[in-house]
This record gives C-alpha cells, sequence and structure tokens, in this order.
C-alpha cells in the first residue's frame, strides 16, 4: 500500500487533515464485546496521531497514533466491571499522494479467562484526496496478526468515517460542492413555492452563523393521515411504515459565506434515537440559500451497501430534497421558528418513492429572526372575557411597565379540587404589541433579517391595556397533571395586560397528548403585585377551561402562584449588600477592638483576671471559630447561595470576604488568648477554690437552661441549631452573670468597653434586621445575606425585640454586680438568707 520509507526529520505536516463528523465501526466482536452494546450507534473509535515525520520518499511520512475503541457499554469480567474500551498504539507510514494508510501496531487485553493478552494487528486506511460529497469517506480495516487458532487472534474490524475539510471553518476551500446550483428552482423542483411575504430573508453575512445555530436542535415530524395505511411513507427507503421516525436533527458540518452553500447531515429517529450514527437513518446533503425566495434548499443522498460490511458503504440515491423557511408571523396556534419539507423527486412507481413529509422546529426553541411578526386572533375574544373596566386603583402602586423585563416569572399550578396535580412552569412573554421580547431578552441568539430589525424602547408611553403573548413550559409536571390536564401544561397565549393594575388577561391553547390537535378554549388570568412592594411579590392567577363541564376536553379550575423579583428589588437588594459589607467589616472590627482592651485591662489588673467566667470565655471563643469553619466552608466547597446570583460587584464581595475572614480569624485569636489568660490566673491561684464552686454551679445552670431552650426549640421543629447557637452567643454573658451570684463577687472582672461594647456587636445585627424587614423583604437573591444572616441567629420581629432587650439587660446587670455585688440583682430575702449562713462561718474561724 505504502513504500516503507526512512525517517529524516519531525515534520510540521497535520495529519490526519480532516474532521471526522460520523463515525462506525463493526466486527471484532471476540475483543470489543459488542453484545454488550445496546445500539449500533453507541460504537465509535477515535484516531489520534501523537508523532509525524518525514520521510526519504516525496510525499511518504512516518506516523505513530493510536487508535481507541470506546462505545457507552460495560462488560463484565469476573468481579470487575470494565468499559469497552481498547487502544492500540500504531507506527507506519501514508502516503500523501495516493490517500493510503498503512500501520503496524499492538494493544494489551484481557481474554475471556482473564489473562492478560497482546493483541498484534496492521491497520489499512483509504484517505479522500479531493473531497465532494461523493468521496469524503475513510474506509479501512483493523486486522489481527495471528493466525486464526491463535488464543490472540480477532476478527476484521471495519472502520467508516464521513469526513469534512473543517468543521468550523466558514469557508470550505478544500471542498467541492457537486448537489447544489444556487439556484431554488431548479435543485428543488417540486417544493412548495412559499409567497415572499409569508418568509423571512436572512443577510447573508450571517448565513453560516445560521446554519451552525441549528446544531442538535430537533425537528418534529407530520406525516400524511393516510400513513396509517398506505407504504411509501419513509424517507429511509424501506418499503413498509413500521416505526417511523418522528424526529429529524439537521447539523451543519460545513458551510461556504461566499458560495452560499452550507453541507448537512441529517439523522432521523424517535426519542434519543438520532444522536448516535446509523447509516440506515442518516442522510448527507448540500444546501443553499435562495435569497429571492428565502428559503433553503437541501439536495440529499443516503448510505449504500451498509448492512453486511462498512468496506462497500458509499453516498449516492441523491433524489430526496429539503426545503426550509422562516416564517414571517406567529399565531397562538403556530409558533414555530422554522417550517419545512421533505419529498423525492422519484416517482410513485420507483423504488425508494415517499409521500411528502413536513416538519417544524419544536415551538420557539430556535433562535428567532428579528423581523417576526405576530398576528393577535383572539382578541376581541379576551375581551369580552375579561372586560377592563377601570378599577380603583391604590394611590402609589406602580405595576411593571410593557416593555420591562419583569413579566418573566416562575410558577406553580395546583389543582383545586384536591387530586394532588401540579406543575413547575416558567411563563415567559414572547410579544408585547409588535414589539419581539425574545429578541429583547437574548439579542445574541436572533439573526438580523433583511426584512429589518424591531427596536425595543426603553421608556414606556402606552397607556390602557397592550396586546401580549406568552408562553407557558413545564419544568416538572405530577403524573396527575397530565391524566386531568390531557397533556402538559405547555401554552401558548395570548390576551392583554394593564400595566396600570398589573393585570393579565389571555385564551390560551394547549397541545393535546392525543396528537398535534389542540384546545384553545383556555382562559388564564394573572395578576403582578406593585413593583414597590417589597421584595419578591407574589403573583396570584387561574387557568380555566372555558368548554361546558360534558365536554371531554374540559378540565377543573387550576389555581397558579407565581413569584417574581422585580429588577429595581435587585438594585436595591445589591446596594444593600454593599451596606452589610461595611457593617460586617465595623462589626468584626470593633470586637476585635474590645477583646484588645479587655487584655490591656487585665494586664494592669491582673488581680481581677480569676474572676472572669471561663464559660463565657469559651462561649465567645467558640463563637468566632465556628463562624471561621462556616466561612472556610464555604470557600472551599463553594456552598455559597449567592453565587447562584449575578452580582455587579463579585470581585468586591470577594475581596472583602477575605478582609473578613481575616478579622474574624483575629477575633478568634486574640479570644483564645484572653482565654488562656483567665485559665492560667485561674490555676495559677490555689486560694481560688471558691471561684472554681461558683464556676461549676453557674455552668451547671446555663448547661441546663442551654438544654433545655435546644429541647424547646426541637419540639418547635426548628431545624437550624446554628441560628440557636447565635442565640447564645448573643446572651454571652449570662454565664458571668451566674458566676458573680454564686460567688458574691464585687470584682470588676470585665471592662466596661468590653461588656458593653460586645454586646452591642451583639445587638447591632438586630437592630439592622428590623430596618432591614422594613425597607426589604426577608428573601431577597436567593438568600444572600452577608450580615444579620438568618442562618446563624434568630431573626425576627418578635426575637429583635426579645434578644436586643436581653442584651441590655444583662448588661445593666453585670455593671451593677460589679458595683454592688453579685447578688444585688436577686431580691432582698435571697441576699439576707446568703448572709446569715456566712456569718456563722466567720465566726468560728475567728
Amino acid at each position: 500500500m505504502v513504500p516503507e520509507s526512512t525517517p529524516t526529520a519531525p515534520s510540521t505536516t497535520e495529519f490526519p487533515y480532516l474532521t471526522p463528523v460520523l463515525v462506525k465501526y463493526t466486527g471484532g466482536d471476540r475483543i470489543l464485546n459488542n453484545t454488550n452494546i445496546s445500539s449500533e450507534a453507541e460504537k465509535y473509535f477515535l484516531f489520534q496521531t501523537q508523532k509525524i515525520f518525514e520521510t526519504n520518499t516525496s510525499g511518504v511520512y512516518q506516523i505513530e497514533a493510536s487508535l481507541i475503541f470506546r462505545s457507552s457499554g460495560f462488560y463484565y469480567h469476573g468481579n470487575h466491571t470494565r468499559r469497552n474500551s481498547l487502544k492500540f498504539a500504531f507506527d507506519g507510514f501514508w502516503s500523501q499522494y495516493s490517500g493510503k494508510l498503512c500501520m503496524v501496531g499492538s494493544a494489551s487485553w484481557y481474554s475471556n479467562g482473564g489473562n492478560l493478552i497482546n493483541l498484534d494487528a496492521v491497520l489499512k486506511l483509504n484517505y479522500p484526496m479531493n473531497l465532494t460529497i461523493f468521496n469524503s469517506l475513510i474506509t479501512g480495516k483493523l486486522e489481527s496478526l495471528a493466525s486464526p487458532n491463535d488464543p490472540n487472534y480477532f476478527e476484521p474490524v471495519s472502520l467508516f468515517e464521513f469526513v469534512s475539510s473543517g468543521y468550523y471553518q466558514y469557508s470550505s476551500s478544500n471542498y467541492k460542492y457537486s448537489l447544489v446550483s444556487g439556484k431554488f428552482d431548479s435543485d428543488c423542483r417540486g417544493g412548495i413555492d412559499i409567497p415572499k411575504n409569508q418568509s423571512l430573508g436572512l443577510n447573508p453575512g450571517l448565513l453560516c452563523y445560521t446554519m451552525y445555530s441549528w446544531q442538535n436542535d430537533v425537528f418534529n415530524l407530520e406525516y400524511l393521515n393516510e400513513c396509517s395505511s398506505l407504504k411509501n411513507c419513509t424517507p429511509l427507503g424501506r418499503d413498509d411504515n413500521d416505526d417511523l421516525p418522528s424526529k429529524m436533527t439537521l447539523n451543519t458540518i460545513q458551510c461556504s459565506e461566499k458560495e452560499h452553500k452550507v453541507q448537512h447531515v441529517i439523522k432521523f429517529g424517535s426519542g434519543y434515537q438520532y444522536l448516535g450514527f446509523d447509516p440506515n437513518t442518516t442522510l448527507i446533503g448540500e444546501g443553499s440559500w435562495d435569497e429571492k425566495k428565502h428559503q433553503l434548499c437541501i439536495v440529499a443522498c443516503r448510505f449504500l451497501n451498509s448492512t453486511d460490511s462498512l468496506d462497500n458503504t458509499r453516498v449516492g440515491d441523491c433524489s430526496i430534497r429539503l426545503s426550509l423557511w422562516y416564517p414571517a408571523f406567529w399565531t397562538i396556534r403556530n409558533r414555530t421558528s422554522i417550517l419545512g419539507q421533505i419529498w423525492t423527486n422519484k416517482t410513485a412507481n420507483e423504488s425508494g418513492y415517499f409521500n411528502r413529509i413536513t416538519f417544524r422546529s419544536r415551538d420557539n426553541s430556535m433562535a428567532v429572526v428579528s423581523g417576526l411578526r405576530y398576528e393577535y386572533t383572539v382578541t376581541e375574544k379576551v375581551r369580552k372575557s375579561c372586560p377592563f373596566n377601570k378599577p380603583v386603583i391604590k394611590k402609589g402602586n406602580r405595576y411593571p411597565k410593557w416593555n420591562s423585563d419583569d413579566l418573566a416569572f416562575n410558577m406553580l399550578v395546583e389543582d383545586s379540587t384536591g387530586n394532588h396535580s401540579w406543575s413547575w412552569s416558567k411563563a415567559a412573554p414572547t410579544f408585547f404589541g409588535d414589539q419581539n421580547y425574545v429578541l429583547k431578552q437574548n439579542p445574541f441568539s436572533t439573526l438580523t433579517s433583511m426584512n429589518g430589525t424591531i427596536a425595543v424602547e426603553g421608556k414606556s408611553t402606552h397607556h390602557g391595556p397592550l396586546n401580549i403573548t406568552y408562553a407557558i413550559s413545564p419544568y416538572q409536571t405530577s403524573s396527575a397533571t397530565s391524566v386531568i390536564f390531557n397533556s402538559t401544561l405547555d401554552i401558548s397565549a395570548e390576551g392583554l395586560y394593564d400595566e396600570g393594575t398589573g393585570r393579565v388577561c389571555m385564551v390560551g391553547c394547549r397541545k393535546l397528548s392525543t396528537g398535534e390537535s389542540m384546545d384553545c378554549e383556555l382562559l388564564l388570568k394573572f395578576q403582578f403585585p406593585p413593583v414597590n412592594a417589597k421584595g419578591a411579590g407574589q403573583i396570584t392567577g387561574s387557568i380555566e377551561s372555558m368548554r361546558e363541564e360534558a365536554d371531554p376536553l374540559h378540565f377543573k379550575h387550576l389555581e397558579m402562584t407565581g413569584w417574581v423579583y422585580y429588577r429595581e428589588e435587585a438594585k436595591r437588594s445589591v446596594q444593600r449588600l454593599d451596606w452589610e459589607i461595611v457593617m460586617v467589616l465595623i462589626s468584626n472590627t470593633l470586637a476585635c477592638v474590645f477583646v484588645v482592651l479587655q487584655i490591656f485591662y487585665v494586664k494592669r489588673n491582673p488581680q481581677v483576671l480569676p474572676f472572669a467566667s471561663l464559660f463565657m470565655l469559651v462561649i465567645l471563643t467558640l463563637g468566632d471559630m465556628v463562624t471561621l469553619v462556616l466561612n472556610f466552608e464555604a470557600l472551599f466547597l463553594g456552598n455559597r447561595k449567592r453565587n447562584n446570583v449575578s452580582l455587579g460587584g463579585q470581585g468586591w464581595l470577594e475581596v472583602n470576604e477575605v478582609i473578613v475572614r481575616a478579622v474574624t480569624m483575629v477575633a478568634f485569636l486574640l479570644q483564645l488568648r484572653l482565654l488562656q489568660l483567665a485559665f492560667s490566673a485561674r490555676l495559677g491561684d490555689e486560694n481560688q477554690k471558691g471561684i472554681w464552686i461558683a464556676e461549676k454551679k453557674a455552668l451547671f445552670v446555663s448547661t441546663t437552661l442551654y438544654v433545655s431552650g435546644l429541647l424547646f426549640a426541637l419540639f418547635l421543629n426548628t431545624r437550624n441549631l446554628i441560628s440557636y447557637g447565635g442565640l447564645i452567643l448573643d446572651g454571652f454573658l449570662l454565664p458571668q452573670i451566674l458566676l458573680n451570684i454564686f460567688h458574691i463577687s464585687k470584682e470588676n472582672a470585665l471592662s466596661h468597653p468590653f461588656y458593653i461594647g460586645t454586646t452591642c456587636v451583639r445587638l447591632l445585627p438586630h437592630v439592622y434586621d428590623l430596618y432591614r424587614a422594613h425597607n426589604f423583604a426577608r428573601v431577597q437573591l436567593d438568600g444572600a445575606y452577608l450580615f444579620a444572616n438568618p442562618y446563624v441567629d434568630f431573626y425576627s420581629l418578635t426575637w429583635d425585640v426579645v434578644i436586643t432587650c436581653g442584651g441590655v439587660l444583662f448588661t445593666v446587670s453585670i455593671y451593677l454586680q460589679q458595683r454592688f455585688g453579685g447578688q444585688c440583682i436577686l431580691g432582698r430575702r435571697f441576699r439576707e438568707v446568703e448572709v446569715y449562713e456566712k456569718v456563722p462561718v466567720t465566726s468560728s474561724e475567728q
């Protein structure tokens, strides 16, 4: 095949120089375990070049490469599960002039008995030279070098690739288009002549961009009703109509902007069968865009002789035609971005003839061409069903403008009869009057049309109800909903929106489960909350059937609840986050300052150190430690809910999070140092037996109160124990108060800046939460809180007031105890009993 030559120097030549588009292999059952692969489309291989060298023979190159067989199938080997993946390492020669490749190599593999064996093989491939649709094939074989009786022998493997000159190249200089001339009447003779005003034109400079935008999009096929009884309905060359494909994909593999021509791979199937490559259900074609008719014409060919062996597979029978166009109008019944048809130029008596097939993109799932318009057909019906009389409007309320981005929302639809049917759905406008909402929302996914563009005004000047259309698509639906509704909640609707009241009323159409028919007797009503309401507003509404109850398509009243987060409120929330960053930094810095002042205080007054509550200091230290752990968990595990929201100052937030962690670390180390000083002072004084006894009593009472509170919180089904820990931190002075009571201490163990300042730091979030609750929603930006986080403490109107009053009460108690004695806050009767008990002890000692 190729003369063996001597390598001379490394080469910069690219090989393989063609891009694989369709890949398949057959054979090699002994080593590739094909019996465990459920679908022929799952068999594929990959050829990778490692090194390439020039040789002493002109046009001949030495190549080192690997051939990898992979599939999604698995097989069992002993007690282990192995993926069907086999890699050969090859060395050989390729002739640039003949296109032939010959290589030898080997691979390691396990036999059925579990022994590691060596597979020696020869690889022979034929590469095309001048590319056309008929010779864009790479074929060849992988053969064993062992004898058939050798345990290392395997059956020959036939290899097949359909290639292009460059998948992502807009110019196909190495490919010659041979099927299409660029004239629709000659290339697609027999197609439907669409009036020019019924289809949209494309800017020639965006033809390839348009074609590549179709990648992996799915078209639904629609057959004639007679196909249930007649033959000749399938474009796949079969004589019967068993298992007609319902889906089609149209993938662009190369495009020439200069010639206005394109090459496509067309796959047919049902379900997800079209995702793989099967020569029997795949067509290859060339297309050209006709600027006058605003249509794409495709001439398609079949793969022939692919049943027995891939060696003889070739492209032929180019009798299939496809035409596609962008409809100029949408209606409530038809929101298809692309329409098309498939037919054959053969006569009814010829083999391979089939009846005309129409196809359409799945609703509005594909890119939309600007210039698309909407024809409103049920507006009068809406006005009769929902009279828009001028209601009494609450003064000061503002509702979303008709051209704003606030009219799309998620919603939960539930059956009002208690049958537990529900559906999570997304409702999004498609048109406001003549304005294209899809184009406004995602201008980069739209295709500029020669018919002109639609500009969406930034300022609303419209008054009164405005025409509007919606597309409602389900995320998740219960089985009960499908039964009651006789379909999924996939609805197209048109009607009126009054931006003065936030009211929407529409007539909708739904596709029925029984076929392509539609039920357009739906009445939808939505009520938007005011824009100037706090936070994420709730939308209420309903979906009703306007049919009689005896009608089989009638369904029970459905209630709808939606949630919308207006952009105006989102901006205010981002401002709130900026303020919270500042407040976090200030409060954490002040906490450090107050601890430093306490350390300086005990340095100057070391005699007071033993009288500081160790349990109180442990609580403060653990509080900072838990905060650090949670912050680092969020840092390394990415468990930050607010990352689900796009914030303009994301970098600013990240920088300040690092600063906050650093300040919290300093506060933790300072608290740890204060705890160490107090514990050392307590241990170093042998005369402090009484303070240890008082500490134990304070610990017992505090722990009892904390455990009782925890049990009560669990009884109330409070799941967030971290919040309960925050409550304990808010009352950090309790152990010190109890210690002062049991020890009857008058020592100024705590400096005024420490216990007053630390209390203020703990109470500041609750004071801020009262302000935030009055001015912002409690649920914002998917739970993004940087200060006064409800996940780490109890925050509500009641809790904020109770905790603030409690903190002030504890602070006053410490002040009184350090001035008048530990029991001054108790009733006189308790103080007298304590004095009465101490007198005999003192008298006895004297």
